[in-house]
C-alpha cells in the first residue's frame, strides 16, 4: 500500500501515515503503530480528519456522515465538536459507520465526559477502523 493510498484512507500524510507506508500490512498492523505514536503525532492524525457534522468534507467523509440531520442535531454537534476540542485538544473521531447523526451525537455527549488520555487512544482506534472499512469498500 502505498503512502498516497493511505493519506487518502486517514484523510491526509501524517506521521501515522508516514509510518505505516513502510510496513508490509499497514492497515493489519495500524493498531500496533497508533500504540508507538506521541500524543502530538496522535492528535495530528485526528486533525486531519473531517468534524462530524462539518459542512466541508472530501467526497468520502460526506458518502459515509451523509445528510440526515436536522439543524438542531447539526448545531448540538457543531457545539458538542467545539466543546470536545476545547476539553482535549483535539478532533472528536468515531466511526460514523452511515449511522445518523444524531445516533452520533448521542455518543459524543457520552464520550465528552471521558478522561483525555482515554478519548485519545479510543479516537485513534476509531481512525483506524475508518480507514479499515474504507479500504476493504474500496
Amino acid at each position: 500500500m502505498t503512502v498516497d493510498e493511505l493519506a487518502e484512507l486517514f484523510e491526509g500524510r501524517t506521521a501515522l501515515v508516514e509510518r505505516l507506508a513502510e510496513l508490509d500490512d499497514p492497515l493489519g498492523r495500524a493498531d500496533e503503530v497508533v500504540g508507538e505514536l506521541s500524543d502530538e503525532e496522535l492528535r495530528e492524525a485526528l486533525e486531519a480528519h473531517p468534524a462530524i457534522g462539518a459542512t466541508t468534507l472530501s467526497a468520502r467523509s460526506a458518502a459515509e456522515q451523509g445528510g440526515d440531520a436536522e439543524p438542531e442535531v447539526l448545531e448540538e454537534l457543531a457545539r458538542l465538536n467545539a466543546d470536545y476540542e476545547a476539553r482535549n485538544g483535539f478532533r472528536f473521531v468515531t466511526f460514523v459507520n452511515h449511522r445518523p447523526k444524531a445516533q452520533v451525537l448521542e455518543e459524543l455527549r457520552e464520550r465528552i465526559e471521558r478522561p483525555r488520555e482515554e478519548e485519545l487512544r479510543r479516537a485513534a482506534r476509531e481512525l483506524v477502523a475508518i480507514a479499515r472499512d474504507r479500504w476493504q469498500r474500496g
